[in-house]
């Protein structure tokens, strides 16, 4: 295999000559770039394929995945809808179903949209009697998104489709006439790469052509803000919920919703996060981390909006608030204690109503969203799932406090063989830091044990107790499976996500070694059986403490990973990261700390780093995958093409959201094979 041509692309930092030799990487469509893709699969793919294990992974893989998975209903009008995969189907198929005993309807299946699964689904918003169902969808895993609006009793499409929508959502008229929702340019209207800026909010009447939708909302004058409608349950007020990048510090602006007049502004200054929670005539609740790193709640009059006649409903507390949603006039607030969930009820005077018990130490939340229901509801459906237990829905009745399996499920896996627990540590600079450990109950821990380490550490993302398949497979064979909840995460509140960003971005790194070295002190493994895997921000997580501590791991997994830290600002939105990572071109305090981590840059020449898989997609428009080619290049390069290292590049896959579970069951495979092979360990 030739090495790749090096240009001759020098940057300038503040005074610091940087060199970018691959830079035409950064072009996919390139046909140099192409050919480069083209043959490091071959390689990689047909060295997968040779491993002894592989087939018989793949085959324990599906049939452990082979169980049905449920989405938490939600209650609209007559109907429960809800999202179940069978087992292997690609994708999630909604359906809709009249009470506790109704029978299942088919509503829409994703995997008819398209022959190889590869057209998914995304949000859905029904009108408050379901008889209407805006639900959007999304091909080859893009965030891009098409709005389609659905007849619940036909089942019929309307013939409109809205594009150029991102992570958006939208917000129903109470008379069903249309609803709001924010979109972003259409791309070749604005200069290249200006559409991932200048969100919009419009309003879209039903049965119309989107070119007729009407613009409500813009701020050209603040391209960076990103904009989400929602309409109060009274059906009083539009709200407009104001981001500005991924930091959870936000405006909200407000105007009653028959209403033309401009938008009032309750909150203008981004010093917190300020979630909408529900009003009460002219009083708003908010969960909010103002003056509260671990959250709480406040109540603001909109009569009286002044800061000083705001009112603290439930204070701070020792755990961190994950989540807050209003039902039965109560507050369920979803704690996170040490990176566990529980489930608390509130009187909306503040006062405590009582616990509700779960089965286990595990996870509420999934996908990032609270759960669903609204302030006059008297029951809900909350999730529920654990490292050894998979995901079951359970219903909640306020008035007589019982729960109850709603939808379950089964897989061919015998828990009680195996021991869930946590173990704390301190890292470089003495913090505790929390790790969950998964493996056989009768393992013996004599220093030999392969582990699979996982972590993320940044954006105020909490890693809580989940259920995974092929950590199973890994499992069954001897493996230890660990969770590490680093800094930069949301385990302990804003305090705990900023000390792990900026120029504090090291401490997660430190964690993450930290962890592995206990694990070694302990006789769990030693460093030659240890893995480490991440993706996205968790790329960055592995590949740089792969640079900085090679001979502590045997094996590297790092999927759609960030690795050129100078450059991560200037492709699709990775501008609204720079809030967690800095700007490394226009500040030179900024430019240092990056500089001294970014994993791209300190690829050393004549050391031996331990075997990596790389794994991204060529139509990924969140990370670019410019970031994992030019790694490998460059680890290629450094290594005078010694290094054992493979790069897995995805076709129609995206960052992840969305993919088909064929697809995700091949990949698994290609990742637990290669380490099995690294391992040596036999089937």
């Amino acid at each position: 295999m030739k090495q790749p041509r090096k240009d001759n692309v020098i940057d300038d930092y503040h005074g610091t000559e940087v060199a970018d030799p691959y830079r035409w990487m950064e072009d996919p469509q390139l046909p140099e770039t192409v050919e480069w893709v083209n043959e490091q699969n071959s390689i990689t793919f047909k060295y997968l394929e040779n491993i002894p294990a592989h087939e018989k992974i793949r085959e324990r893989i599906k049939e452990l995945w082979n169980y049905p998975k449920y989405s938490v209903p939600k209650k609209k009008g007559k109907y429960f809808f809800y999202s179940k995969n069978d087992g292997l189907q690609n994708q999630p198929v909604l359906y809709k179903q009249e009470g506790f005993e109704g029978l299942p309807s088919l509503l829409l299946d994703p995997n008819k949209l398209s022959e190889d699964g590869t057209v998914s689904p995304g949000f859905q918003c029904y009108t408050e009697d379901g008889s209407l169902l805006a639900y959007s969808i999304s091909r080859s895993g893009s965030d891009w998104q098409e709005i389609k609006i659905k007849d619940v009793e036909t089942c019929d499409d309307y013939p409109e489709i809205l594009k150029w929508a991102r992570f958006s959502g939208v917000a129903w008229m109470p008379d069903k006439s249309g609803f709001f929702y924010s979109r972003n340019p259409e791309p070749g209207t604005v200069p290249s790469g200006d559409e991932f800026f200048y969100n919009r909010v419009y309003w879209h009447k039903l049965g119309t052509v989107q070119e007729e939708d009407l613009l409500i909302y813009e701020r050209p004058d603040m391209k960076e803000w990103s904009f989400s409608p929602a309409v109060t349950d009274d059906n009083k007020y539009l709200l407009l919920y104001i981001s500005h990048g991924c930091i959870e510090k936000n405006r909200l602006y407000y105007r009653e919703l028959d209403s033309k007049e401009p938008f009032i502004k309750l909150i203008d200054e981004p010093d917190a996060k300020y979630h909408p929670l529900d009003n009460i005539e002219n009083i708003f609740y908010f969960h909010t981390d103002l003056k509260a790193p671990k959250g709480r709640i406040i109540a603001v009059d909109i009569n009286h909006p002044d800061r000083e006649n705001w009112k603290e409903i439930v204070p701070e507390g020792n755990d961190t608030i994950e989540f807050v949603t209003m039902i039965n006039n109560q507050f369920v607030i979803c704690y996170l204690q040490d990176a566990s969930n529980k489930l608390k009820i509130f009187n909306n005077d503040g006062s405590f109503d009582r616990d509700i018990e779960l089965p286990d130490i595990g996870t509420v939340m999934i996908d990032f969203s609270a759960i669903p229901g609204r302030r006059d509801d008297t029951e809900m459906f909350f999730p529920f799932q654990s490292f050894l237990r998979p995901t079951c829905i359970y219903h909640y009745d306020f008035k007589t406090g019982q729960r109850r399996e709603f939808l379950t499920s089964k897989v061919n896996f015998d828990p009680s063989n195996y021991v869930a627990k946590q173990v704390f540590y301190s890292s470089k600079d003495g913090t505790k830091i929390p790790m969950f450990l998964i493996h056989k109950k009768d393992l013996i821990m004599d220093g030999n044990n392969p582990v699979l380490m996982g972590g993320y550490g940044g954006f105020n993302i909490s890693l809580t107790p989940g259920f995974n398949v092929t950590r199973l497979v890994w499992m069954e064979h001897g493996g230890i499976s660990a969770l590490v909840n680093l800094r930069g995460g949301g385990e302990y509140g804003e305090e705990w996500h900023k000390a792990g960003m900026l120029e504090k971005k090291q401490n997660v790194f430190d964690d993450f070694i930290s962890a592995a070295e206990y694990l070694i002190e302990n006789k769990y493994t030693n460093p030659k059986k240890i893995a480490i895997a991440g993706g996205s921000n968790g790329g960055l997580l592995v590949s740089a403490c792969m640079v900085q501590r090679p001979s502590l791991f045997g094996a590297i997994i790092c999927s759609v990973p960030l690795t050129d830290m100078l450059r991560y600002h200037k492709f699709t939105v990775g501008h609204k990261w720079i809030v967690e990572y800095g700007n490394p071109e226009e500040n030179p305090e900024d430019f240092k700390f990056i500089y001294e981590y970014s994993p791209l840059h300190n690829i050393k020449e004549g050391v031996e780093y331990p075997p990596i898989l790389i794994v991204t997609a060529d139509t990924d428009d969140r990370v670019v995958p410019s970031h994992a080619k030019k790694f490998m290049a460059t680890l290629q390069e450094k290594s005078n093409g010694k290094a054992r290292a493979f790069i897995r590049i995805e076709t129609k896959a995206g960052h992840g959201q969305g993919k088909p579970t064929s697809k995700i069951i091949d990949e698994q495979s290609d990742i637990f094979a290669f380490l099995f092979d690294t391992f040596n360990i036999k089937w």
